[in-house]
């Protein structure tokens, strides 16, 4: 295991839960960064539409990828969401994340949620994290079930089921978003992997998660949500003559030197 990839793991101790905040292109990537977060991940949704293509369909495989390359060269610690692995072949998602791998990605996320809203077959996805692993043994592989996050009845067996089908295939961390506050806990204490769970506006904070053993809190695409809501109401100030009432924005020379070099 690389000195990186190594320290990405120590990151994800439970009762002090990493906040990883998700960007979805360089500038947001190195503004993360430049505010001391020692780690970043991206988010399909963001990356998706900035491309201009539907989020959890597969089709930003490449805009994925372009991505990891323009963001090698910051100083921080790089997991990419890779939705399902863009392929049902468990050969292919090692290919792909192995090129990730060599553009220094050092964790990624991998969904068993399908395009079509049901979760693929858990030997499928146990497929494809134990191919990952075999061939980027050092990859931090957060697999995602989307058992809340579809709506399926009686979650919390399925994503338990799915769990341990998932530590036996290698997963380094559970991400269980949707997952309801009050099986938090349960998960924690079932799972046997570091858990990963999505920061809900208004629900519990860093603190109230670590005290339930909650290892990593992701804001998902919430940034990139916020970032276009926060450009939009700006918009609509300036067109009505209004305040926004916003905080100050990064002057000019502080983005421009986000790129220096």
């Amino acid at each position: 295991m690389t000195d990186r990839a190594a320290a990405f793991r120590a990151l994800h101790r439970p009762g002090r839960p990493l906040l990883l905040p998700n960007a979805w292109d360089h500038a947001s990537a190195a503004a993360l960064a430049a505010r001391g977060h020692p780690a970043v991940g991206t988010t399909s949704l963001g990356v998706a539409a900035a491309a201009g293509r539907p989020d959890g369909t597969g089709a930003t495989r490449d805009e994925t990828l372009d991505l990891a390359r323009r963001l090698r060269d910051l100083p921080v610690l790089l997991t990419v969401d890779i939705e399902d692995g863009f392929s049902a072949d468990p050969a292919a998602v090692a290919g792909y994340v192995g090129e990730l791998a060599a553009l220094g990605a050092v964790g990624v996320n991998l969904e068993d949620g399908r395009p079509d809203g049901t979760l693929a077959p858990v030997d499928l996805a146990a497929a494809r994290i134990a191919a990952v692993k075999a061939a980027v043994p050092g990859m931090f592989v957060n697999a995602r079930t989307d058992a809340w996050w579809l709506g399926v009845p009686d979650a919390l067996p399925v994503a338990l089921n799915r769990a341990a089908a998932y530590r036996a295939a290698g997963a380094d961390g559970l991400f269980a978003p949707g997952a309801p506050d009050g099986t938090v806990g349960s998960l924690v204490a079932e799972v046997g992997l570091p858990l990963n769970v999505l920061h809900r506006p208004g629900g519990p904070d860093l603190a109230a998660l670590g005290r339930l053993g909650v290892a990593r809190v992701s804001t998902g695409s919430l940034l990139f949500r916020a970032a276009l809501g926060a450009a939009l109401h700006l918009a609509d100030a300036v067109r009505a003559g209004r305040d926004a009432g916003l905080p100050a924005a990064p002057d000019y020379a502080w983005v421009q030197g986000l790129s220096a070099g």
